[in-house]
């Protein structure tokens, strides 16, 4: 919770630099990033740890973090899929957008959130502070579940997944 993140502007322009506590208890918009990993039909969703200060418990996609103060995206991308997954792997940026989530009356996520995509066929060393659980899913059934169940979802995946969904369709 120490780490500095860095605040945007509504375009994404840095306006200064907070540490991540204080970002999400003041709720400051500020750059993040979400990494979608799919693989032969299906899509890597992880289950947060029940444990995290939000969103524990709930499915997202296979990464997601901010990057440092000073620290460039493509190169927090990298750090995190190897802290997180234990994995090496190419990506591409596919879009980005901004939301804004309260999870009580001092936790808010308020983020520029860059949406990143790997075709990956490896091996995973998770690591279990951030996740609970791995699970490949086919597509159909993601949908399917988000539509049934959307209240398993973190809220950024269920505002970035469908549009990954519907970005792979179309490719």
């Amino acid at each position: 919770m120490n780490d500095q993140l860095i605040l945007t502007d509504l375009f994404d322009n840095e306006i200064g630099h907070m540490s991540k506590e204080e970002t999400h208890r003041s709720g400051r918009l500020h750059r993040a990033f979400s990494v979608f990993i799919i693989n032969d039909g299906k899509m890597l969703i992880q289950k947060r740890n029940k444990n995290k200060y939000h969103s524990g418990g709930l499915w997202a996609n296979a990464c997601c973090s901010h990057p440092r103060y000073g620290e460039a995206l493509t190169d927090s991308v990298r750090r995190r899929l190897k802290e997180e997954l234990g994995i090496s792997c190419e990506f591409r940026e596919l879009f980005d957008f901004v939301y804004f989530t309260e999870y009580g009356e001092e936790l808010f996520e308020y983020e520029y959130d860059h949406v990143f995509l790997s075709e990956y066929t490896g091996g995973f060393d998770f690591d279990r502070e951030e996740i609970e659980e791995l699970r490949w899913i086919n597509f159909d059934e993601l949908k399917s579940e988000m539509l049934e169940e959307p209240r398993k979802f973190s809220s950024w995946f269920m505002i970035a997944a469908p549009k990954v969904l519907k970005l792979i369709s179309e490719r």
